[in-house]
């Protein structure tokens, strides 16, 4: 549990509320930096599938999927490259910095899915998907959500590796024979692409469950009146 609480006082009813001081800035900037970078390399990557939407040869092509081009970024082949490749950087370095931080800082004890975690898992996704009871919360962020975000950091590495096995495949011949070869590097990269667009979409299905309180937490860093704190 963060140590930082503190007490507020509502404007409309007076009341007195805990509050917690939940996402340092450094967690909330990786944050909001990474959610724009991903919107730009997924539209760019879709715009790239484009040019050759398959993963088998290209003689004789035949094509998997035919991506909308106005839901896709870049225009064509080398403007798709140009964000793609220009976004990278950033998507990359916030990558590392966050996972610098979360490792010097032991903030991810808060989210680091451990073995201990698993039995809390069921009982959390009966609750969310079967209108379960819902546990009780002494941490931040329940096993599911542990899970959640443990995975997506995993996703996020290999989103990173896979891409650069598909740009760089000779500098980094290691890296493509390790993931099976160019072709299925590639279809690595599109399968985490769609991994990441899943876990998005649960996670802003989540924020609307937990309310408005968990939203304004990653603006501010504050989260009022979260279960786990003492009341």
């Amino acid at each position: 549990m963060p140590e930082t609480v503190i007490e507020i006082e509502s404007l409309q009813t007076g009341e007195i509320h805990p509050a917690v001081y939940e996402h340092p800035w450094p967690v909330r900037f990786c944050h909001w930096l990474n959610a724009g970078s991903l919107f730009v390399m997924v539209a760019s990557g879709l715009q790239i599938f484009r040019a050759f939407p398959s993963f088998g040869a290209k003689i004789p092509q035949k094509d998997l999927l035919h991506w909308p081009k106005g839901m896709a970024l870049g225009g064509w082949l080398g403007g798709g490259l140009q964000w793609h490749l220009s976004f990278l950087w950033l998507y990359t370095a916030t990558g590392a910095f966050y996972l610098g931080y979360q490792i010097f800082s032991g903030n991810y004890r808060q989210v680091l899915f451990l073995p201990q975690d698993i039995r809390g898992v069921w009982p959390m996704a009966r609750h969310y998907f079967f209108f379960g009871p819902k546990p009780p919360l002494r941490e931040p962020y329940n096993p599911l959500q542990k899970l959640a975000y443990t995975s997506a950091i995993g996703l996020g590495v290999l989103s990173v590796l896979s891409g650069f096995a598909v740009w760089k495949p000779v500098q980094f011949s290691w890296l493509a024979w390790l993931m099976g070869g160019f072709h299925l590097a590639r279809l690595w990269h599109f399968l985490v692409m769609w991994a990441i667009l899943f876990f998005l979409f649960g996670h802003l299905v989540m924020v609307v469950l937990h309310g408005w309180n968990n939203f304004v937490s990653m603006l501010t860093g504050w989260k009022k009146d979260p279960d786990y704190a003492p009341h």
